[in-house]
């Protein structure tokens, strides 16, 4: 029999985890020339102490679960450990089986912390924003336990309810959150947005790479195109998390010309290494492009940011990308159906430059804490060049050629607000004022100044008296505030479709990528890329 299936279930699943790790803990002294044998029964024996004379009962699936998380999390950020009922989980949620609450978790600071929201959730219908510090669920405390599990929990039967409690602001003096939302299926839909920017300009938000992420974005772009007469187009990936890298490949390839690298993929192993191009002429290889992109663009949304960027396609604007380029494939661990999702690849760009953010000698909150700040001054001096010649910088993301102010943060009173629906009274009365004609959503949509004037006002009275909070705001907040409670006008007096015209035509991202488009042309004529615009 062979020696290794000869042990106990819990040191069978150490020896081959041992074999996956680059290194383990402990002194260098204390390791070398030891056999992964060796080593294994010096990791057994600690793990025996433990559980004979350790002040604390603890159970060996406590302690090997322990020690599984920590050897995933020594290898990088991305890589982790699900137990079959935590797999069996997510597995009945891809299927369709379980409904959600519209969340993406990530780990800032040893807490699991919202990345990003689905459009029309129920966490965004609730308030919650990006960088809100999940604390508990249903009163239980989600301390210490990692946001891979815990992401399996936020899953649910549709209209089950569950209560969640969240911080937001000052971690020493952290503002509190607490909304209870109900179970929803959440479809994933790539596109969430499609519109006339201006009268020449296409718009287009692609929130997830899906399976048929690229079938959606041709149709859309055609439609602005054709029926429109759309001459430039707007792709909008601010807050998109990723997706499926074959999506990517799929969604560049709409944008470029046959034969063209995309992106390549190196590991450790050389079955890993991969190229990908594109097979044919894409469709739209000749239309003026601008991106958008943000902190909480990742993944997928980088590879075809970086790709395209790297090609002199499109023009980037925005903010500097999450930076993450590394590939995960599931590996199934007997015998009791558990699973780990192990990072088997770097994804290139095709000037060569790694866009994936700097983890080696970094804690995972660490890692995360740095979302959209860029890789250490080391990793910039490294120089890539685009098709023209232009310098790109390598690791920490995807640096925009045109950089945006960040939006304002969310305060929590306002969350509470939009939990407690006091928008809603406040809104409601003003759409049942106004007139159902076309004309008056399009006059609505452009008077910015009648929203503060008219909605401001009383909502931050009513939130004043209601939570007993001074509500304190600056310029930007109360901006941002007035064009949330005419959205909700939009949406009760006109529909979904004006509420939608409204959200794009008073974005400040949208509205600067507007001012850049004569930068756009010239920008494309100088690099030399097949475009025109008539």
């Amino acid at each position: 029999m062979n020696r290794p299936h000869s042990l106990p279930r819990y040191r069978r699943f150490i020896f081959a985890s041992l074999l996956l790790c680059a290194s383990g803990g402990g002194s260098i002294s204390s390791i070398v020339g030891q056999s992964a044998y060796e080593q294994l029964q010096a990791f057994s024996g600690v793990l025996n102490q433990i559980r004979m004379n350790h002040v604390d009962s603890v159970t060996t699936r406590q302690l090997v679960r322990a020690a599984i998380d920590g050897m995933l999390g020594s290898l990088d950020p991305h890589s982790y450990f699900l137990a079959r009922e935590d797999a069996d989980r997510l597995l009945a949620w891809r299927a369709g089986e379980l409904a959600a609450t519209g969340i993406i978790l990530e780990t800032i600071d040893d807490t699991p912390t919202v990345h990003a929201v689905y459009p029309r959730s129920p966490a965004d219908k609730a308030g919650i924003s990006p960088g809100d510090r999940l604390v508990a669920i249903d009163d239980s405390s989600v301390s210490g336990v990692t946001t891979s599990v815990i992401r399996t929990w936020l899953l649910g039967t549709v209209g089950k309810q569950v209560t969640l409690s969240l911080e937001r602001g000052s971690v020493l003096e952290p503002d509190t959150l607490r909304v209870r939302l109900k179970y929803q299926p959440i479809k994933p839909v790539a596109i969430a947005a499609t519109a006339m920017a201006d009268d020449s300009t296409g718009y287009i938000r692609l929130q997830e790479f899906t399976g048929e992420a690229a079938k959606e974005l041709e149709k859309a772009v055609q439609r602005l195109v054709g029926s429109r007469k759309a001459k430039h187009l707007i792709l909008d990936l601010r807050g998109n998390p990723g997706g499926s890298l074959e999506a990517a490949v799929a969604v560049a390839s709409l944008f470029l010309p046959k034969d063209v690298l995309v992106f390549e993929i190196r590991g450790r192993s050389k079955r890993v290494d991969q190229a990908f191009r594109t097979s044919r002429d894409g469709k739209f290889r000749s239309l003026p492009l601008m991106l958008l992109i943000d902190e909480q663009s990742a993944s997928a949304s980088e590879v075809v940011g970086g790709s395209l960027q790297d090609h002199d396609r499109a023009l980037i604007l925005g903010r500097r990308s999450f930076g993450k380029a590394l590939v995960q494939l599931p590996f199934g661990i007997p015998p009791a159906g558990d699973a780990v999702w192990l990072t088997i690849g770097y994804v290139l760009t095709p000037s060569g430059r790694l866009i994936q953010r700097r983890y080696e000698g970094m804690s995972k909150e660490r890692y995360y804490s740095l979302a959209g700040r860029g890789g250490s001054e080391s990793d910039t001096l490294d120089a890539y060049v685009t098709t023209s010649g232009r310098r790109v910088e390598g690791r920490g993301g995807i640096a925009p050629d045109i950089e945006f102010d960040a939006p304002p943060s969310t305060p929590v009173w306002l969350s509470v607000a939009s939990d407690s629906s006091f928008d809603h009274a406040i809104a409601d009365s003003v759409a049942h004022s106004l007139s159902e004609a076309t004309w008056s959503a399009q006059t609505w949509a452009n008077s910015a100044s009648v929203w503060e004037a008219e909605l401001l006002p009383p909502f931050l009275r009513r939130v004043r008296a209601r939570l007993g909070v001074a509500a304190r705001t600056t310029p930007g907040l109360d901006r941002a505030i007035a064009r949330q409670l005419a959205a909700r006008v939009a949406e009760v007096r006109w529909g979904s479709d004006a509420r939608d015209e409204l959200l794009l035509r008073s974005d400040l991202d949208v509205s600067a990528a507007l001012e850049h488009i004569p930068r756009l042309e010239s920008f494309l004529r100088r690099s030399g890329s097949d475009v025109k615009s008539e």
